[in-house]
């Protein structure tokens, strides 16, 4: 009799203990990790394409969003935003950190470069912008039209004594990446905790 208790007692530890480890935890992360529409609590679907487009193109491999601190190198020098706190992430799911630096952190691009021609010109040809870049280009994010209509986003090459023939047009899958990259702004002051 003994014996069969302390089976039966075996049994219903482990089937207790095979909830509470596993299958909790596991419906506990199914609703944590479910797709946000927007980044960041914005109310702006191409912020959300944009960000689907950010990770369907890769860009995590090369760039974080997530500044090396003071001790670990220069991005604070360079004004590439402040120590981030884990509530500055609370609104991306799944979160873009990267775990590379290839490229420069994007933690707070939007801020830092807020152009949407420049944004776009690097997508096309990154070394037109930046000489030393390794970033490939992008240009299947744009197409040639010889008669560009009146709400297409045109690549401007005059500053940079290039014409173009016919003109370069940006593709909805890239104005809404450059709106997803805009939307990356970092307030310090969002950083400050009550009572500091």
């Amino acid at each position: 009799m003994n014996k069969v208790l302390v089976a039966v007692g075996a049994v219903i530890i482990v089937l207790c203990s095979g909830v509470v480890l596993v299958v909790t935890p596991y419906f506990s992360i199914l609703r944590q990790t479910e797709p946000q529409s927007v980044p960041l609590g914005e109310a702006d679907p191409a912020i959300a394409r944009g960000r689907a487009a950010y990770v369907d193109l890769g860009c995590v491999y090369c760039h974080s969003q997530q500044p090396r601190d003071k001790s670990f190198g220069p991005d604070f020098a360079r004004g590439w935003g402040y120590q981030p706190k884990a509530q500055d992430y609370t609104g991306q799911r799944p979160h873009q950190l990267g775990t590379m630096r290839t490229g420069p952190d994007l933690f707070n691009i939007g801020d830092r470069n807020p152009s949407l021609q420049w944004n776009l010109m690097h997508l096309y040809a990154p070394r037109i912008m930046v000489p030393w870049s390794i970033m490939p280009a992008y240009p299947f994010l744009f197409e040639e039209k010889a008669e560009p209509g009146p709400d297409d986003v045109v690549l401007v090459f005059d500053w940079i004594g290039v014409e173009t023939e016919p003109p370069i047009v940006a593709s909805q899958k890239a104005l809404d990446l450059v709106r997803y990259l805009q939307s990356l702004k970092q307030k310090e002051e969002q950083n400050v905790q009550p009572g500091t």
